[in-house]
């Protein structure tokens, strides 16, 4: 990282890598993603996530990643090779300390917004309460309903999603060219971008999707999940939109670790139907 100004964390350089080019979601595949007007596969969302936590985590460390929040919006896609610049600025003044965080392309395109807080006590995503958010069965893959206005209800419970984390993933940091010491050795915490992506992966397996967008997400940690811990991930569909003829969906979502410790609370934002290329602007 380099270093800038007094108000501002080091800048933060990465060559950017397609993480997801085997995914199910074939947004991530050259061929698929230029028939809707992309010049390439898209670099995963929560990839580009990661990468812009590396100021953050790299100033506040566990603060951050226990007792942290970030809302990030993805404007503009980043494509495998390019390099991403993170510029993190800080403002020690305000209760919570709040870090105003961008990823730009090399192209000078910004492609993600995001604003951190450190030790935030508030509840602005609601209180996390285990029993507003019931346990339900994954449906079996091959019987996955097709997202739309009609299996989106708002209020409609997600099957619950239930793994196990590998800590340090030594595969998921090279892929994000992560170098920060706190994510190795037998007591490291996961990953922001490993966590957010079990956001993704409870969509996925609930709903038969074609090529789809990680378009936002709101998260507050409540604390860290190590090496072998149980995760589950419980959900409810909080609203469907359409917007500039992209349809898009919202998820609410609880992870916690070890049966009732909640790590994670998360409003995550998807284009599950993104508009014909035809029709873009």
């Amino acid at each position: 990282m380099e270093e800038n100004s007094d108000f501002c964390l080091p800048l933060y350089r990465v060559r950017a890598r397609n993480t997801a080019s085997e995914s199910e979601n074939k947004i991530h595949d050259d061929l698929v993603a230029a028939q809707y007007g992309f010049r390439g596969a898209l670099v995963p969302g929560v990839a580009v996530y990661g990468y812009m936590t590396v100021p953050i985590v790299a100033r506040f460390g566990r603060a951050w990643l226990e007792r942290g929040a970030m809302q990030v919006k993805f404007h503009q896609p980043v494509y495998d090779g390019d390099e991403v610049t993170v510029r993190a600025e800080l403002d020690a003044a305000s209760v919570p300390i709040k870090v105003a965080v961008e990823a730009g392309r090399d192209d000078g395109v910004a492609c993600a917004t995001g604003l951190a807080t450190v030790d935030d006590s508030s509840a602005w995503l609601g209180e996390p309460r285990l029993d507003d958010y019931p346990e339900a069965a994954l449906p079996p893959m091959e019987n996955r309903p097709t997202p739309s206005r009609e299996t989106l209800r708002p209020g409609t419970p997600l099957g619950t999603l239930r793994t196990k984390l590998l800590v340090p993933d030594l595969e998921l940091l090279e892929g994000l060219g992560e170098t920060l010491p706190i994510y190795f050795g037998p007591a490291a915490p996961a990953h922001p971008m490993a966590l957010l992506a079990l956001a993704n992966m409870i969509l996925v397996r609930n709903f038969r999707l074609g090529p789809w967008i990680h378009a936002a997400s709101e998260l507050i940690n409540h604390g860290a999940a190590i090496n072998g811990e149980g995760i589950s991930v419980r959900g409810l569909i909080r609203d469907v939109f359409e917007r500039k003829g992209h349809e898009f969906v919202v998820l609410d979502l609880l992870f916690t670790a070890a049966g009732d410790r909640i790590v994670q609370h998360v409003r995550h934002t998807a284009i599950y139907q993104p508009r014909p290329v035809e029709t873009r602007v």
